[in-house]
């Protein structure tokens, strides 16, 4: 603990004393320090995944990304790898036997995971009248089926990394599409998400007393492949419906996901945050 409590029964709450603990203090820096930690990105060969990675990286984790293309995996654990430690693991997360897999692999190589960002997602568009079975199953699955089985299968390398003074970490990547409605044909793209944002609450409120935390980021306008198509045809509409009239960079993701996982958050679990240029925040009523 940062401070320490100087009890005075006859006290009352304003009169509450605390000694500064000199000897436990931490520069700004080491608060914000998340070097030599163990960390695996889902989705992270490109887009959010991999500016979260980058952002790891840069800052000394030793990072694992997913995702379900080798070839493109590799390659950004090879750009990657040219700042810091990054290994590429190909999995197909869609499935609970790629799922199974994924963990198994992180298994072999690792004997604690200290932090968990479960990244890789899926979307799907299409009229309502032709919104097919596949396409929602397929959302659901990657969206929201896929971080709760795997985060399942790493518990036990989280909780070797647990401790009070510094939890081990799930993050996972909700969307503003999740708190607001997107009025594109996606239909069940928003619904997973929102469901990404109450399943990262309910695992926080589950692993609280293993000293693991868990909290959701919900991404505005980011460029990527999956906002790719978007941004070039609704590109001007999108900034000006931002109150900071732009999309996010890399730099944005990265700084939430860093401070998520650092000592800074230790104390933070159970909430979502937006990333979004303020398009939630500042949302007027008239």
């Amino acid at each position: 603990m940062p401070y320490e409590r100087v009890d005075n029964l006859n006290a009352n709450a304003n009169d509450c004393q605390y000694d500064y603990a000199k000897d436990e203090t931490k520069s700004m820096n080491d608060l914000f320090d998340i070097s030599g930690k163990v960390a695996l990105v889902t989705g992270g060969s490109r887009g959010i995944g991999e500016m979260i990675a980058e952002g790891f990286v840069a800052n000394g984790v030793r990072t694992y990304i997913s995702a379900r293309k080798a070839e493109a995996c590799d390659a950004t654990a090879a750009r990657l790898s040219e700042i810091g430690e990054c290994i590429s693991i190909p999995a197909d997360l869609s499935t609970l036997e790629g799922i199974s897999a994924l963990s198994d692999a992180i298994k072999e190589r690792e004997s604690q995971l200290d932090i968990l960002v479960n990244n890789a997602g899926a979307a799907w568009g299409a009229p309502l009248e032709e919104f097919p079975e596949s396409g929602w199953d397929k959302v659901m699955d990657i969206n929201v089926k896929s971080p709760f089985f795997l985060t399942q299968a790493l518990l036990p390398l989280l909780e070797e990394a647990a401790s009070a003074a510094d939890p081990a970490r799930i993050i996972s990547i909700g969307s503003v599409d999740g708190l607001n409605v997107n009025r594109l044909p996606n239909f069940a793209y928003g619904p997973s998400k929102a469901a990404v944002h109450h399943l990262a609450r309910t695992l926080a409120a589950h692993l609280a007393d293993r000293n693991i935390t868990s909290n959701a980021i919900a991404p505005g306008p980011f460029p990527s492949k999956m906002m790719a198509a978007t941004l070039e045809k609704y590109g001007d509409q999108i900034r000006a419906g931002v109150p900071l009239k732009r999309v996010g960079e890399p730099g944005d993701m990265a700084g939430v996901a860093i401070f998520l996982a650092s000592k800074a958050a230790s104390y933070v679990t159970g909430v979502v945050i937006p990333v979004d240029g303020g398009i939630v925040g500042c949302a007027g009523t008239l």
